[in-house]
């Protein structure tokens, strides 16, 4: 027999009023999402899982790549690279393309060529930086492309250190700001290199074309993007009052409507949506579940991991969670044992289950207690 059982329903402090369409986010971005920084939670999507072009967004695995050869000890920032004929003509100022001017044929730093590609969105410096670590940009693209699968990036390909347009090079919105995620975890001493709003090599100063920086306060980071396949795009982050979140948004028609949209996705960000931490690993539950053939007549309920769920504000007063299991539960019961589920649902997201398990041991009967339950049973009109 299924039994169901509401536990939360109106979930922390209740918001008067229908929960209406228009209270939840809208975007005109074709993909995007908005991440909780601290836990990773999805707070707003939209075809956020769907791989899409790009464009100079994909840097920030280039970055990213680069950021973990130093690590390792692969290269250091004071290192020399060569500019080949290749990179100059691909990626520098004979392309036409984002550029850091780099000359053919010169050397430069690891520092410099991160700063060309974080801040100017330099194509040559990806191009040198690609050459280096990988022999060639094919070879280095592939190497991208395993740690992508190593990181459970699902939705991501590259065939490129750029995001230069190609059939083959797409990455989902959620992948992006998974990989800004990692970044600032991992290597907080690099990371603000992403903030500095404009960097000089060869003579010419460069301005960090991220509209958040110096007009949003808390913003640090990280990096536009803009092909005509893709529209116009950003990857963004910022703190306040110790909450960060990272917007993804793709799509936008102009450089104006992305400015526009970037500060206001980053205030709902930060305003609009929260994380609710319902349960910590082990938690009870509430509800007990009944036993059948069991020394105890119910057993005790825990979830087995954190959960967490993002909404936005207004969503909250619909939230529930619902333990489903099919009852009453045979014994022996084992603690730990999964019983059943825990549903969490709310307006606007995907539901989501979680195991409901045993939290505690319950032994069957001996075989005269197990006689005298299936009569009750019987009596009772049991099946």
């Amino acid at each position: 027999m299924r039994a169901v059982f509401i536990l939360l329903t109106t979930m922390l402090l209740a918001i008067s009023g229908p929960i209406a369409a228009q209270d939840s986010y809208q975007t005109e971005a074709t993909h995007a999402v908005i991440m909780d920084f601290e836990t990773g939670q999805i707070l707003f999507e939209k075809n956020g899982d769907e791989p899409m072009p790009p464009a100079s967004m994909s840097k920030l695995m280039t970055v990213l790549m680069v950021f973990e050869a130093i690590e390792n000890g692969t290269i250091s920032l004071n290192d020399e690279l060569p500019v080949s004929e290749n990179a100059w003509r691909r990626g520098g100022a004979a392309s036409g393309s984002s550029t850091m001017f780099l000359e053919v044929n010169s050397r430069a730093r690891v520092e410099d060529l991160l700063r060309g590609i974080m801040i100017q969105s330099g194509n040559d410096a990806c191009i040198v930086i690609a050459e280096a670590l990988g022999g060639t940009e094919a070879a280095f693209a592939e190497m991208m492309n395993d740690r992508a699968l190593e990181l459970g990036l699902e939705n991501s390909s590259f065939a490129n250190s750029t995001g230069w347009p190609h059939p083959d090079h797409r990455v989902s919105a959620r992948d992006l700001a998974t990989i800004a995620r990692i970044m600032m975890n991992n290597h907080p001493d690099l990371y603000p290199i992403w903030a500095e709003r404009e960097f000089t090599y060869n003579g010419i100063r460069q301005y960090n074309r991220n509209p958040l920086l110096g007009v949003f306060d808390g913003a640090d980071g990280l990096k536009t993007g803009h092909t005509e396949e893709s529209g116009y795009g950003l990857v963004g982050t910022a703190i306040r009052d110790d909450e960060r979140r990272i917007i993804v948004f793709n799509g936008m028609t102009s450089n104006n409507a992305r400015a526009n949209e970037a500060e206001r996705m980053m205030r709902a960000a930060l305003s609009d949506f929260s994380v609710y931490h319902l349960f910590a690993a082990d938690d009870p539950v509430e509800q007990s579940a009944p036993v059948f053939m069991g020394e105890a007549e119910m057993v005790a309920l825990r979830v087995g991991e954190d959960i967490s769920i993002g909404l936005h504000r207004r969503a909250r007063r619909g939230l529930t969670v619902t333990a489903i299991y099919d009852g009453p539960i045979v014994a022996p019961i084992n603690e730990g044992d999964q019983i059943g589920t825990l549903l969490v649902e709310a307006p606007g997201i995907e539901a989501q289950e979680y195991p409901l398990l045993a939290d505690e041991t319950v032994e069957r009967k001996g075989l005269m207690g197990r006689i005298g339950a299936a009569l009750v049973h019987m009596l009772r009109g049991g099946n």
